[in-house]
């Protein structure tokens, strides 16, 4: 029953005894059951694009760690490639695409009403994953933020410092606003189609929000996720969406008045008593151990989770990671992690 699902009680505002628990990325290459997978699908955006193999890597972490939530398993480039941007990736390395730096660039982009022939099978996939997944477990659906995504798409790869992206707002700002907004309108489609193929939470991943400063942060990260949030919650008002605008420091402190967000998503270079403070007093917030900890395991693990759990006990709270798990994590410190949020 929806209103018993842990994660949407805690989005609703629910302060619980054991705060909801899932993973960023928590479907991935440090479960061998992934990577057999992978192997099987051939690369990982044959992966994305097959909705049983991935289906079948988005319910592998709820089978083996009982999770509250799964998340859809895609990539926040499937938007560009569907608005007619070439991607692939080279192994070791991430992502490439071919970049937009100039109007014939931007051009060559297809119309937002284009994208659904692409993106059909991410559709699919939320489907079958409505369909499969336990009563008890929420599913997620996600987007990038228009200017995480601007970043790749302008650099044609990720960038340390998203310099291109800072440099074509400068120096050509009417093609760089342009780009924006098709994102932006891009990505509101993208994310109602999730919804309507059963998705029952969204999220809008700013990994790069933290580059952005002063006006170019209310422009260019509050802005987009504003009216991407207003256009969600006319269509599908029932639909809690989550916000992360990753590094985002003191932003953090009223993001979710401004944007409109049911959650805000910390990352972990944020001490939890601040943020409980200062950001969980306007709602919801998720997170934020540091990713580290799946790695190296100890008592450190368990002490910094129960850390946080203390810290946002008084409201409502999903525990999650502060950034997504590394491949390099090993599973069984996941089961420690659970274990020590839900007290066994």
């Amino acid at each position: 029953m929806a209103e018993q699902k842990k994660l949407l009680r805690a989005l609703a505002g629910e302060t619980q005894d054991v705060p909801p628990i899932w993973m960023m990325r928590q479907a991935g290459r440090y479960l061998p059951e992934y990577r057999a997978t992978r192997a099987e699908a051939g690369d990982f955006l044959s992966l994305c694009y097959n909705p049983e193999l991935a289906t079948e890597v988005t319910l592998q972490p709820i089978r083996r760690y009982g999770f509250d939530a799964a998340i859809l398993f895609a990539d926040i480039l499937l938007v560009p490639q569907a608005l007619g941007a070439d991607l692939w990736f080279v192994t070791g390395e991430g992502p490439r695409l071919s970049t937009v730096t100039t109007e014939s660039d931007f051009a060559k982009l297809g119309p937002v009403s284009d994208i659904h022939e692409t993106l059909n099978p991410i559709y699919e996939t939320v489907r079958l994953l409505s369909a499969a997944l336990p009563r008890e477990t929420t599913l997620i659906g996600f987007a990038g933020a228009p200017w995480t995504v601007a970043t790749y798409m302008i650099a044609g790869r990720g960038t340390p410092d998203q310099g291109p992206a800072h440099l074509l707002r400068q120096e050509n700002n009417s093609l760089f606003e342009a780009l924006l907004d098709r994102i932006t309108e891009a990505t509101i489609e993208y994310l109602s189609m999730q919804i309507k193929a059963g998705a029952e939470v969204v999220k809008i991943f700013d990994s790069w929000a933290g580059s952005l400063s002063g006006e170019a942060f209310e422009k260019y990260a509050l802005a987009p996720c504003r009216q991407i949030t207003a256009a969600l919650k006319q269509r599908h008002p029932e639909i809690p969406v989550i916000g992360f605008p990753r590094e985002a420091g003191e932003k953090y402190v009223g993001f979710a008045r401004a944007t409109g967000v049911d959650c805000v998503a910390l990352d972990n270079s944020v001490d939890p008593e601040w943020a409980a403070a200062n950001v969980q007093v306007d709602g919801c917030v998720q997170g934020n151990l540091a990713s580290r900890h799946m790695v190296t395991g100890g008592q450190e693990l368990i002490d910094d989770t129960h850390r946080i759990v203390k810290a946002f006990g008084k409201g409502p709270h999903i525990f999650n990671l502060g950034h997504g798990i590394t491949p390099d994590a090993d599973p069984d410190n996941v089961q420690r992690m659970i274990d020590a949020v839900r007290g066994s």
